[in-house]
């Protein structure tokens, strides 16, 4: 076995298994959300909104994470529609964290329900890593009630590559020794990194595997794809990705993205999207008493090219609205009307203060705003997040409002 030993964590339907284990914790006779076709997001009355994660037995129907709620009840007329709770997955995503902290030397939160941890070193506290890793496996889903799948590597890549074998509630193996028998075989799509376009044009070339990558002549690829090509033949061989964690205490920073397995072409949609991921960073930001002063979106499209933009806010701030109008004039200013992969917010230079820089044209919308989110953050609190909602999650906007 590797000397180097990384684990990836990986929630199994991180927001439906958050809200089946509430459930359950609360009523041990309650229905178990994962075991029938259900999903989370929007609003079966209105018919509006999207999904935002889907149960294993919407498999049959192929509902995808991403599609309109109206289109995922055509497909699934009985499906079960449950609406969000950022409070209750910023609870669970916290809590698991900090129990992942109490085990392994370094947590990379990778999002708000994945990690990567450093377990290098580790042998001689808790024996063999694949033993270990079944047995923090089966103490999370007692522990918090929800599953999760636990990929076993020497590095990042092929330990994200491992959890997403079989699901749920598993622990896979994926050394550089397994890559031929395991990650070869593989479907184009299945490598990390690789988006829908650039499988079709692999497959035009007749690279129709993983392994057909790992062996093509790198020459062709670097014709082909420029950069893009030479990095997917080296993941395809194993080599790591470079992923960006921030371990500056001094720029403490929050994020959350959601990649979209159906492509998003719609404005309306990408912002209802940013809307749901800003909401779920600022409800952090409150509980953690902060406020940041920088602000961030991220665009990835079908290509896997990366487009992001941030800007410096005037002051300090945790207010949904004020986080969310910034982040919609960033989107505007760098999407390119390309279809969308994934979605991403990132605020940062994160601090404790009470000080707010006022600005001439504010005529008081700010401390409105925050006493209106510190009002919503009770409600919620007492009464769950169904108690309050946002009218652009109720309603279906109309035809001259869409573009």
């Amino acid at each position: 076995m590797a000397d180097n030993i990384i684990f990836h964590i990986d929630v199994n339907s991180a927001f439906l298994s958050f809200e089946a284990a509430r459930r359950l914790h609360e009523d041990p006779n309650a229905l178990d959300l994962r075991t029938v076709p259900a999903v989370v997001g929007g609003d079966k009355e209105s018919r509006h909104g999207i999904v935002l994660a889907k149960s294993i037995p919407t498999k049959p129907y192929k509902i995808t994470t991403g599609e309109p709620i109206v289109s995922a009840l055509k497909k699934c007329p009985s499906l079960l529609i449950v609406k969000p709770d950022y409070r209750l997955y910023v609870e669970y995503s916290t809590k698991l964290m900090e129990y992942l902290k109490s085990y392994a030397p370094v947590v990379e939160q990778f999002s708000i329900d994945e990690a990567f941890l450093d377990m290098t070193g580790t042998r001689s506290l808790y024996g063999d890593p694949v033993e270990f890793a079944h047995k923090l496996k089966d103490e999370i889903k007692e522990r918090f009630g929800f599953t999760v799948n636990i990929g076993v590597s020497e590095n990042h890549l092929l330990a994200k590559m491992a959890s997403d074998f079989e699901k749920p509630d598993r622990v896979h193996t994926l050394f550089k020794d397994e890559i031929k028998t395991k990650m070869w075989p593989l479907p184009i799509e299945d490598l990390f990194f690789v988006g829908r376009s650039q499988s079709t044009a692999f497959r035009s070339l007749g690279i129709n595997t993983i392994g057909d990558l790992a062996n093509a002549d790198p020459a062709l690829l670097n014709a082909h794809f420029k950069k893009n090509g030479m990095s997917a033949y080296r993941h395809a061989n194993g080599e790591d990705i470079n992923l960006d964690f921030d371990h500056d205490a001094d720029n403490k920073s929050y994020s959350n993205s959601t990649t979209l397995s159906s492509d998003v072409t719609s404005p309306d949609i990408a912002k209802q999207v940013l809307l749901s991921l800003t909401e779920t960073v600022a409800a952090r930001l409150r509980h953690d008493n902060m406020k940041i002063s920088v602000v961030s979106v991220l665009i990835r499209d079908t290509d896997f090219n990366d487009r992001s933009k941030q800007t410096s806010l005037y002051s300090a701030t945790n207010v949904t609205d004020e986080i969310y109008r910034t982040i919609c004039l960033l989107f505007d200013n760098l999407w390119d009307h390309s279809p969308i992969r994934l979605l991403g917010v990132a605020v940062s230079k994160a601090v404790e203060t009470d000080i707010y820089q006022m600005n001439l044209f504010d005529d008081g919308r700010h401390e409105k705003l925050s006493r209106l989110d510190s009002a919503l953050d009770k409600v919620r609190e007492k009464y769950g997040d169904d108690s309050v909602k946002r009218a652009v999650f109720l309603k279906p906007r109309s035809d001259k409002d869409k573009s």
